[in-house]
C-alpha cells in the first residue's frame, strides 16, 4: 500500500485515541507514507541527518519538556528547522501543553497537530496496531469464510457451485459466518492471514432463488463474527469420473495467498453428497493435525508394518522343512 491520508487516521482513530485537532483541516489531506511511528527528539535538538519525517510524529513528555526549557528564540529556531521537512502530522500525548510556536508554524506548513490524553506508551501501542492493519497487504477472494469449530474455513469454487448454500447450512448447524461472496484477506503477520467481509455486504448472503438474507438477524448475533484467521481452503469442484482424486490424504496440497501457504483441499461434489458434514470433518481433522495426529500417516505406517510382518512370516515358513 502506498499510504493513507491523515484524514483517514483521524476519522478511524479519533474516538479511540480521544484526538483533538488543534490546527485547521487543511493538513488532513497529507499522506502518511510509513506505518512506523517516530519521536522527533533528536530532530528538535538539531540532529536532522537521519530524521524519518515521512511518518506520524509523536511528541511525549520528553519532547515537550525539552521545548519548554528552550528560550523562545531557540524554540522557534528548532521548530522552523524541523518543519522544513514534509511531516504528515504530529500527535501530542498526555494532554501536554502545545507551544504556541509549534501551532503557528504547523498551520503555516499545513501540518495537522492533534492532542490526546493517553500516555505515550498507550498512544503508540494503539496507533501502531491501526497502522499495521492499514498498511498490511490484502487481496479479495471470491468465496465464503466460515468459523467451523474455531477453524477459519475458506470455501472457494466456480460461481454457482454452492458455496453460499454450504456456508448457510454450516451457520444453521451452529457455526459462524465471517463473510460471503467477497472475502478480504489481509496478511497481518508472518504466516497469519485474516479474512473479513466488505463494508457493503457485511453479513449479508445471496442465496440463488431466494435473494439477499441477513444472517445476523435471522440466526442471531452468535451466528456471525467480524473476522477470522484463514487456516484451510476447501475448493469445491464438479465431480469428474476421469479425475484421479486423492483417497488417503498423504499428498497435502497448499495454495499460496500473499506469500503464505494455506492447506488446500480439493473437494469434488455431486447431488446428494453431504458437503456440510465433510466441511466439519475437515475442520476437526485440522485440529488433530495441530496436536500431531495425522490419520493418513498413521494408516500408511500400519500398512507398511503389516507388509513387513507378512514378509517376515513368509520368510520363516519358507525355511521351515519340518
Amino acid at each position: 500500500m502506498s499510504g493513507i491520508t491523515v484524514r483517514s487516521l483521524y476519522k478511524e482513530m479519533q474516538r479511540r485515541l480521544d484526538l483533538t485537532l488543534h490546527t485547521s483541516d487543511k493538513g488532513l489531506d497529507k499522506t502518511i507514507a510509513q506505518k512506523d511511528l517516530h519521536r522527533p527528539g533528536l530532530a528538535l535538538a538539531g540532529f536532522l541527518e537521519l530524521f524519518t519525517f515521512d511518518r506520524v510524529q509523536i511528541l511525549g513528555n520528553t519532547e515537550i519538556k525539552y521545548l519548554s526549557n528552550l528560550t523562545p528564540e531557540q524554540r522557534l529556531d528548532s521548530l522552523i528547522k524541523t518543519f522544513e521537512y514534509d511531516i504528515p502530522c504530529l500527535i501530542i500525548s498526555n494532554n501536554n501543553q502545545i507551544p504556541i510556536e509549534l501551532l503557528t508554524i504547523a498551520e503555516e506548513r499545513g501540518v495537522a497537530v492533534f492532542r490526546s490524553p493517553l500516555s505515550t506508551t498507550e498512544l503508540v501501542y494503539l496507533l501502531s496496531d491501526f497502522l499495521d492493519e492499514a498498511f498490511a497487504p490484502s487481496i479479495t477472494v471470491h468465496g465464503s469464510l466460515v468459523d467451523v469449530y474455531g477453524t477459519g474455513l475458506l470455501l472457494t469454487g466456480r460461481s454457482g457451485i454452492g458455496k453460499s448454500e454450504i456456508a448457510l447450512d454450516l451457520v444453521e448447524r451452529g457455526h459462524r459466518l465471517v463473510a460471503d461472496d467477497v472475502v478480504i484477506v489481509t496478511k497481518m503477520a508472518e504466516g497469519v492471514l485474516i479474512g473479513k467481509g466488505s463494508n457493503l455486504l457485511e453479513h449479508l448472503m445471496e442465496i440463488r432463488g431466494v435473494g439477499i438474507i441477513d444472517v445476523s438477524r435471522i440466526f442471531g448475533i452468535g451466528a456471525i463474527r467480524a473476522q477470522k484467521r484463514v487456516e484451510v481452503e476447501v475448493q469445491l469442484m464438479d465431480w469428474d469420473d476421469l479425475e484421479n482424486y486423492e483417497r488417503l490424504g498423504l499428498e497435502e496440497e497448499t495454495r499460496e495467498i500473499l506469500g503464505v501457504n494455506v492447506p488446500l483441499i480439493r473437494l469434488p461434489i455431486f447431488p446428494g453428497k453431504n458437503i456440510t458434514v465433510i466441511a466439519e470433518t475437515i475442520a476437526l481433522s485440522l485440529h488433530l493435525k495441530v496436536y500431531g495426529i495425522h490419520p493418513a500417516h498413521e494408516f500408511d505406517k500400519r500398512l507398511h508394518e503389516a507388509i513387513r510382518n507378512k514378509n517376515r512370516l513368509k520368510n520363516y515358513l519358507h525355511g521351515d522343512f519340518e
